[in-house]
C-alpha cells in the first residue's frame, strides 16, 4: 500500500509581504534556511516509507515555479496538476486521490500543505507511520498540533474517545474554527484541544466514499474534469468548465466535521508553523543575545527583540526594539511586532491603487528564465533579461513599444524580422515597432542581456504571441 503525498500548493499569500506576494506566494521563499518551504515540505517525504512521487496541486500561474523548485532539488513528481481556478482543499483532494488510484486502488494520501515549517523532521516521520497504518483501516486521520499558547489564527480539534490500542490517538469530537482570545485561552486552559494543522493522511476510496455522502457535487465535477484533463509530460491541466462548477469548500468542512471516521493523532514534539505572520516567523527563528533575528547584510546597535531582514541592501537599525523590519528591491516594511498581522491591510491599500508590489516582486521568474526592472521614465524603461541555457522567449510582436538588446553574458539567437542572428557578449541587436522577433539561449550559460523598451506604451500586455513553447495563451506574458 503506497502513500501518495498530495502537496497543496496554489493559492496567494500576503501575509509576509513584501517578500511573499500574490503572483509569488510564501511556499517558494526561503525563509528557514537553504531551501523554499514547498522544497523543504518534499524533502520531508525522504523519511516516510512506501512514499511515491508527490502529486503536486498548483495553479497555472504558478506552474513554472514549482516544476523548477522541484527540479532544482532532483525531485520528479508523479504528476503536477493545474487546477483552472481556486476551489479550495476539498475538490483538490479528490482530484489527487482519483489519480492517485490511477495507480494504485488501495493508495493512501499523506495531504501536506507546502507553507508550513516543521523543525523536527524525524518526528514528523513517527508521526506519519502512525497515521499511516491508523488510515489504512479505513479512517480519517488528522495531525493535531498541541497548542504552545492561546492562538486565535488555528482551528481547533478536540480529542474525543481514545484510539483503542493507539496512544496518543482519539477519535475526533469536534471541529472548532478561528475561537476569539477568551476561548482560545478556554481551549488550552481545559486540554484536550489541538491546533489544527491542516495536515491528513487517508485512504484515497474512502476519502471519495465520505465525499460522494456530504458533497457529492463536489466528486462529480472533479470526476468530470479530471476525465476531461488535457495531460502531456510536464502537467495535469484539469478541464476547466466541470471543475469551476464545483462547490467552493475546504476538506474540513466537507468531510471531516461530518464523518464519523475521523482519527486525530497527536504531533507531539513536531514544531510546527504555519507562519502565518513575521511575527510567527520571528518566533521559531534562531535569535541572539538580545532576542534579535537577523538575516542579510544587517547592522544593528542597541536592538532588541526585532526581525530585520536585507534582501537587496544593507540594512541599519539603532536604538529600536520589538520591530518587524524587511527590505526588498522595491518595498520596506516596518511594523511593530505586535502588529504584523496587519500587514495584509497595507496589501489591500496597493491592490486597490493598482500597484504591483502587491502582487509581484521587480525581479519576475518566467519559464524560460527572468526579467527585472532598472530603470523607467517616460516612454521608457530598462531591464535586465536573464534566459536560461536552452531556453526561449515565445515569437511574438509589439505594437506600441521598439526594443534595443544588448548582450553581458552567454549567447543570444535572435529572430528578428527576416533575419536570424547570433549574438555574443558586447554585441546588440534593435527591435523596431511590429516587428516580429524571438530571443533563444542556445548555450550550456545563462544569457543575460540588458533591454531598452521605448515607445509609447510600455505595458507587459503589449504582445501579440505567435508561438510558445511552454503552452502560454496568446495574451499572456
Amino acid at each position: 500500500m503506497n502513500v501518495f503525498p498530495v502537496v497543496l500548493c496554489g493559492g496567494s499569500g500576503t501575509r509576509l509581504w513584501p517578500m511573499s506576494r500574490g503572483g509569488y506566494p510564501k511556499q517558494y521563499l526561503k525563509l528557514t534556511g537553504s531551501d523554499t518551504l514547498v522544497q523543504q515540505t518534499v524533502r520531508r517525504l525522504d523519511g516516510v516509507e512506501n512514499v511515491a512521487a508527490p502529486i503536486v496541486i498548483t495553479n497555472n500561474e504558478q506552474r513554472f515555479l514549482v516544476a523548477d523548485q522541484l527540479r532544482t532539488i532532483d525531485v520528479s513528481p508523479s504528476a503536477i496538476v493545474l487546477e483552472p481556478i481556486g476551489r479550495n482543499t476539498a475538490p483538490a483532494v479528490a482530484a489527487a486521490a482519483l489519480l492517485a488510484m490511477e495507480h494504485d486502488p488501495d493508495a493512501l494520501l499523506l495531504i501536506l500543505p507546502s507553507d508550513h515549517v516543521i523543525l523536527a523532521e524525524d518526528v514528523f516521520a513517527q508521526i506519519a507511520a502512525t497515521a499511516r497504518d491508523i488510515a489504512a483501516k479505513g479512517n480519517l486521520v488528522t495531525f493535531g498540533v498541541e497548542p504552545a499558547k492561546p492562538h486565535t489564527g488555528y482551528g481547533y480539534i478536540r480529542s474525543g474517545k481514545p484510539l483503542e490500542g493507539r496512544d496518543g490517538a482519539w477519535h475526533v469530537e469536534a471541529f472548532t474554527e478561528k475561537p476569539d482570545a477568551p476561548t482560545a485561552e478556554r481551549f488550552v486552559a481545559e486540554g484536550g484541544y489541538y491546533w489544527n494543522s491542516g495536515m491528513f493522511m487517508m485512504k484515497a476510496s474512502v476519502y471519495l466514499e465520505e465525499l460522494a455522502r456530504f458533497e457529492p457535487q463536489v466528486l462529480e465535477q472533479v470526476r468530470l474534469s479530471v476525465s476531461g484533463a488535457k495531460r502531456d509530460d510536464d502537467f495535469i491541466r484539469l478541464e476547466p468548465q466541470a471543475f469551476e462548477v464545483s462547490p467552493n469548500i475546504s476538506i474540513d468542512y466537507a468531510v471531516m466535521e461530518k464523518t464519523a471516521r475521523a482519527v486525530m493523532v497527536a504531533a507531539r514534539g513536531l514544531k510546527w508553523s504555519d507562519i502565518g505572520s513575521w511575527s510567527a516567523l520571528a518566533e521559531i527563528s534562531e535569535k541572539d543575545a538580545d532576542g534579535n533575528t537577523l538575516h542579510g547584510d544587517v547592522l544593528i546597535d542597541g536592538v532588541s527583540g526585532s526581525y530585520i531582514r536585507a534582501e537587496h541592501r544593507m540594512v541599519a537599525a539603532i536604538g529600536v526594539k520589538d520591530l518587524v523590519i524587511v527590505e526588498t528591491a522595491d518595498a520596506l516594511l516596518v511594523a511593530h511586532r505586535d502588529q504584523s498581522e496587519r500587514v495584509k491591510k497595507i496589501v489591500e491599500r496597493l491592490s486597490a491603487l493598482g500597484r504591483h508590489e502587491s502582487v509581484t516582486h521587480r525581479k519576475v521568474i518566467r519559464p524560460w528564465g527572468s526579467y527585472e526592472g532598472i530603470d523607467q521614465g517616460e516612454r521608457f524603461q530598462v531591464k535586465r533579461i536573464v534566459v536560461s541555457p536552452g531556453a526561449s522567449l515565445s515569437l511574438q510582436m509589439h505594437h506600441h513599444r521598439a526594443e534595443h538588446w544588448v548582450v553581458v553574458r552567454g549567447t543570444a539567437r535572435v529572430s528578428n524580422g527576416d533575419q536570424v542572428l547570433l549574438l555574443t557578449e558586447n554585441q546588440s541587436t534593435y527591435i523596431p515597432v511590429g516587428v516580429t522577433h524571438r530571443l533563444e539561449n542556445p548555450g550550456k550559460i545563462p544569457l543575460e542581456l540588458i533591454e531598452v523598451q521605448s515607445g509609447a506604451y510600455l505595458g507587459e500586455d503589449d504582445i501579440v504571441r505567435f508561438d510558445d513553447h511552454y503552452g502560454r495563451v496568446p495574451t499572456s506574458v
